[in-house]
């Protein structure tokens, strides 16, 4: 789509294709959740422990990163998915960063199930730390580990570990696995350049 004013032409570009199309179904989970009074979110966009011959416990173990419980829960984890997404979605490739967005989901949903099968565990925050990492380690170059890096990961661990003291429906543990998989590829990609 084009806009043309005087000589000047407006592009509109899908720049980041998983990125976006994330965004605008977790949106869709969201208004659809909504509708169904949470009925989504329970069946499809959270994950729990749950038989292993259900078929739908294989759906949430990807869907659970699409459910949000409120309109500020979607609001705070799209925000810097969508400021650091088309970045890394630039760097790493439409399919590295789809990769990482399921490697991510799948691991936080067998965690959870393994060590909280009680608890329904839903939004895309393991994804956005899983960026936080990743982007964070975009900055290795020459075998040196920039300071920030540390800096990012000691603050970000403390403030997680510290908050699982904490009974506040935050799952820091999702956050600390969804870094863990931001650093582990960020570093393997590195090795693999080298």
């Amino acid at each position: 789509m084009a806009s043309k004013s005087k000589g000047f032409t407006i592009r509109f570009k899908y720049n980041a294709p998983v990125v976006l199309t994330f965004a605008l179904i977790a949106l869709g989970a969201y208004f659809l959740n909504q509708a169904t009074n949470g009925s989504t979110n329970l069946n499809f966009f959270s994950t729990y422990r749950h038989s292993m011959f259900d078929p739908l416990t294989y759906v949430r173990a990807f869907g659970h990163v699409l459910g949000h419980y409120s309109w500020q829960h979607y609001f705070n984890n799209m925000l810097l998915f969508l400021l650091l997404g088309p970045i890394l979605e630039e760097k790493y490739g439409s399919k590295q960063i789809l990769i990482m967005i399921l490697i991510t989901a799948v691991f936080t949903a067998l965690v959870n199930a393994i060590f909280f099968p009680h608890v329904h565990l839903l939004g895309a925050s393991g994804i956005v730390f899983m960026f936080i990492l990743l982007s964070s380690v975009v900055a290795v170059e020459k075998g040196e580990i920039p300071i920030s890096f540390i800096v990012i990961v000691v603050l970000y661990l403390g403030r997680e570990i510290v908050g699982m003291m904490d009974n506040n429906n935050i799952s820091e543990l999702a956050h600390i696995i969804g870094g863990a998989v931001g650093s582990f590829f960020g570093f393997w990609s590195l090795g693999n350049k080298k």
